[in-house]
């Protein structure tokens, strides 16, 4: 499954080329790729790469965020070109209980382009996934850019918005039998249990 990211957080359209998400099938969870521009802008971060970093989102990152929207259980995953990566398990709105679980991610950055491949085990996903959204922030100060593969619509923005990633009730419909197969059970998550 592939998508493209296409505008920014509040519904206007990007100017460079979509980053793109994929998901699929890997050895013991779900494989997600990233492929698109580097901006390169902010620095990278002080961690080193393959590491967990908090606070990733204040860096260039792609992030994609995996719900269950009838207990607002959520898995976020945040992806940066410079090989740092953040798993967050939030329950309800905004609550991370864990984060910075290990993951295996590679990053590659040639010229002004990135591609990053990253194994998100079974474990890490709440039961029940029925949404999710995509999103990919670069630049610093005045430029920085929050964009959105589901945004908030137009004439629903009030004046003085700012982009929140959290904003559940704008995220699509989205099963993970989709590119597993229907026949497919999701594993059972030690991580989720009494989270309902």
């Amino acid at each position: 499954m592939q998508f493209s990211i296409e505008n920014t957080w509040d519904s206007d359209p990007v100017s460079h080329e979509p980053i793109r998400v994929v998901f699929s099938s890997g050895p013991g969870g779900m494989k997600l790729e990233v492929f698109g521009p580097f901006f390169n802008d902010p620095a990278a971060p002080a961690g080193p790469p393959s590491t967990p970093f908090p606070g990733l989102w204040n860096y260039e990152v792609v992030e994609s965020f995996f719900l269950d929207s009838t207990s607002e259980n959520y898995l976020e995953v945040e992806l940066c070109p410079h090989g740092q990566h953040l798993i967050l398990l939030l329950s309800g709105v905004g609550q991370a209980f864990v984060q910075q679980l290990p993951m295996v991610f590679n990053a590659t950055i040639k010229g002004d382009r990135w591609m990053g491949e990253a194994l998100v085990p079974w474990s890490y996903f709440p039961p029940n996934i029925n949404k999710m959204n995509s999103y990919a922030i670069h630049g610093s100060g005045e430029k920085r850019t929050y964009e959105a593969l589901y945004p908030v619509p137009k004439d629903e923005l009030t004046e003085g918005q700012q982009p929140n990633f959290h904003r559940l009730e704008y995220f699509k419909d989205f099963r993970l039998q989709s590119f597993m197969g229907e026949d497919w059970v999701q594993p059972e998550s030690d991580l989720w249990r009494g989270k309902s």
